[in-house]
């Protein structure tokens, strides 16, 4: 099929590309040659509004994967290491002094007019010393991730 040269095929013209392909008459039987370039595809042209926004789901995201990654590795590299740190507010003892009583396991209150009553400490029981809240009378400071309770509200 030959075209003649009265009609001829429209420009083809696209806002994504740099030079308009044209349209050539097909050749009856010749091999046609390898044009020499391609058409290339222009690059967007974005604001920067667009780029920065663009950047920040980009950071957004491998942030939201690589803070959970990284915990991960930490839990399990520390679960790995033996804790021997001991305990800061216990200094290792495992009891911490009654602060009520201040480690005497009695209580003075002064009723008025010089009178004075002494009772035994109601918070520790007259012992003087309460188990570490933060050890759990261990002596050993829990690592910070073995601190957190996880609860079932199921």
């Amino acid at each position: 099929m030959t075209l003649s040269p009265s009609l001829s095929l429209p420009n083809f013209h696209s806002s994504f590309l740099c030079c308009p392909l044209k349209s050539k008459p097909f050749a009856t039987s010749s091999i046609q040659p390898k044009p020499t370039s391609y058409p290339r595809i222009r690059a967007l042209d974005l604001d920067q509004n667009t780029v920065v926004a663009i950047s920040v789901g980009l950071v957004s995201v491998a942030v939201g994967i690589g803070i959970p990654v990284f915990y991960e590795t930490q839990i399990d590299n520390a679960a790995k290491r033996e804790n021997t740190q001991p305990c800061f507010p216990c200094t290792g003892s495992g009891a911490q002094k009654c602060r009520f009583c201040l480690g005497s396991g009695n209580v003075t209150v002064e009723l008025g007019g010089g009178e004075k009553e002494v009772s035994r400490c109601i918070n520790c029981g007259g012992v003087g010393s309460l188990t570490c809240t933060t050890c759990q009378g261990s002596g050993i400071q829990p690592r910070y991730l073995d601190r957190r309770e996880f609860k079932d509200d199921d």
